[in-house]
């Protein structure tokens, strides 16, 4: 039998004992809650805004009781504005509320109307898939920059996100003018800059907290929260189709 030198020997042993360790140490910061937290969640699933769609839902026009901080051309368009919901309220027949002209309520209006979303999550992308008006929306992950050359710029802007820990960042640009931010009538410029913080609250509950940012319009930016609620039972059923509702609403 050949015989090693025992230097040899020992060398082999400290080798495999390292190669050990360092396998051991890569498990546990693969296990440890610290590396957990960094890792994408989630939030794939058929959500509806909280309270559930019904006919009650119809109520939450706006994302906060408190007026926000208006600039003087923030004012005079939203004093313009004659909406079919809330404190000023009108008819549709007499109504110049951009979506009863049948166009896209846009971002991040669409939020308020009680209709079921269905994300799904990508690797580098998630998708939200709105059964209003069949909007589908996509929100890039990879790193990518905002299109500095969006013309005519978008009804629901351009979307861009990133992860910090268990929620997805989403910034927004590129809007135009035309949409209102609630069902309410409060007005936006085509500045308007939406910040989103998404996540998953619980099992079934998904939480965004909603920046806006428009020094046109407003005087500071201002944030709010709304909820969904995960409706699996549900599916994208509804296919409403604008010019149909508007000839119903006007005759």
């Amino acid at each position: 039998m050949r015989k090693y030198p025992m230097c040899v020997v020992l060398g082999v042993l400290v080798l495999f004992a390292s190669f050990s360790i360092a396998l051991a140490q890569i498990a546990q910061q693969a296990a440890s809650p610290e590396s957990q937290k960094t890792a994408p969640a989630d939030l794939s699933g058929l959500w509806v805004v909280h309270p559930a769609a019904s006919a009650s839902a119809y109520s939450s026009f706006s994302f906060s009781k408190e007026t926000p901080p208006l600039t003087a051309w923030g004012e005079e368009k939203y004093k313009a504005a004659k909406p079919v919901f809330g404190p000023s309220k009108t008819t549709a027949k007499l109504s110049n509320d951009p979506v009863y002209g049948c166009f896209p309520p846009g971002l991040p209006r669409i939020y308020l109307h009680p209709k079921p979303i269905e994300i799904v999550q990508l690797p580098n992308e998630v998708i939200m898939m709105f059964e209003y008006d069949r909007i589908v929306r996509h929100i890039y992950t990879d790193g990518r920059a905002h299109d500095e050359f969006l013309d005519p710029p978008l009804w629901m802007g351009d979307s861009t996100g990133k992860w910090d820990g268990d929620t997805l960042v989403i910034d927004v640009i590129g809007f135009n003018d035309t949409t209102w931010l609630d069902r309410a009538g409060h007005p936006h410029s085509d500045a308007l800059h939406v910040i989103e913080r998404m996540r998953r609250v619980d099992h079934d509950t998904l939480s965004d907290d909603i920046t806006i940012e428009d020094p046109k319009a407003y005087t500071k930016p201002w944030t709010v929260q709304t909820k969904f609620q995960l409706k699996p039972d549900l599916s994208l059923d509804w296919e409403g189709v604008c010019e149909q509702e508007k000839l119903a609403d006007r005759q």
